[in-house]
């Protein structure tokens, strides 16, 4: 009878184990080109026996809680800038499992052709979280509309422009709704993909001006956290993000196959 019962332990054991070996590596993403190419991504992935769960987060705050608690395995939706931030306020123990594509952001209109035709007083729509307001910042100051503090970079705030000539007013927008700012401003900080996503492409490919793609501070990045950063599934899957024709044909087509729009930073 006792050998029986090891034998039925065993067996409810490597059954539990083979359970645990068959979870899927969950990975939440921003709809949009993020979670596309990952879900392109795990097509692949899934042939070669690994199973993943994309799961599709519209905020940038959600992303991180789920994966410092568990829920997510890894998550991609943010730059380094953003994540440095993000680990200095919220005591995440994250770690960087791989590099994903840069997307260009840029200043958008529907009421103006050039920045030369922005009138005084304007209003100018900019992310309300600081990593990505100062990306907006630093680029409307690259269009010349205002000067911000000296060396503040990556860190600057709307309380660091010290010259403001035009009288602009700038409106703080959560990033994700930047895109449906542009009724009711001048100019919006905006990010390509997402006038592509919502059917704007002519909007995408007509900005008054671009970020480079050679700031690679500001590439998507695979987040893990320290504890599973090193998990083979992890690296596996990020092997064939980086790896995939299909992913980086789906990357072009996101971004209307413009190479001012993207880079991919891994290849350089």
């Amino acid at each position: 009878m006792f050998g029986k019962k090891v034998i039925f332990i065993a067996i409810v054991a490597a059954s539990f184990v083979g359970l645990v070996h068959a979870a899927p590596l969950k990975i939440g993403a921003n709809p949009g080109p993020t979670a596309d190419t990952v879900e392109v991504a795990a097509a692949q992935a899934r042939k070669q026996g690994l199973d993943v769960q994309v799961i599709e987060i519209s905020d940038w705050t959600t992303p991180n809680v789920a994966l410092q608690a568990g829920d997510l395995d890894l998550n991609f939706f943010q730059h380094k800038a953003f994540l440095d931030n993000a680990v200095a306020n919220g005591n995440y123990q994250f770690a960087v499992a791989g590099l994903g594509f840069l997307p260009s952001i840029g200043l958008f209109s529907t009421k103006i052709k050039s920045i030369s035709a922005l009138k005084n007083g304007g209003k100018i729509a900019v992310a309300n979280d600081p990593i990505n307001q100062a990306r907006g910042l630093l680029l409307v100051e690259r269009a010349g509309l205002i000067k911000l503090k000296a060396g503040v970079g990556n860190k600057a705030t709307l309380d660091d422009i010290v010259d403001n000539p035009k009288k602009l007013k700038f409106i703080e927008v959560e990033g994700p709704q930047l895109i449906r700012a542009l009724d009711d401003v001048d100019i919006a900080q905006g990010y390509p993909a997402r006038f592509v996503t919502a059917g704007q492409p002519e909007i995408a490919r007509n900005g008054l001006i671009y970020t480079s793609t050679d700031d690679t501070l500001y590439a998507l990045l695979f987040v893990a956290r320290k504890n599973n950063v090193n998990d083979p599934r992890v690296q596996q899957f990020v092997s064939i993000y980086q790896n995939s024709k299909a992913v980086e044909d789906k990357i072009s087509a996101s971004y209307l196959n413009d190479a001012n729009l993207y880079s991919l930073p891994w290849k350089k």
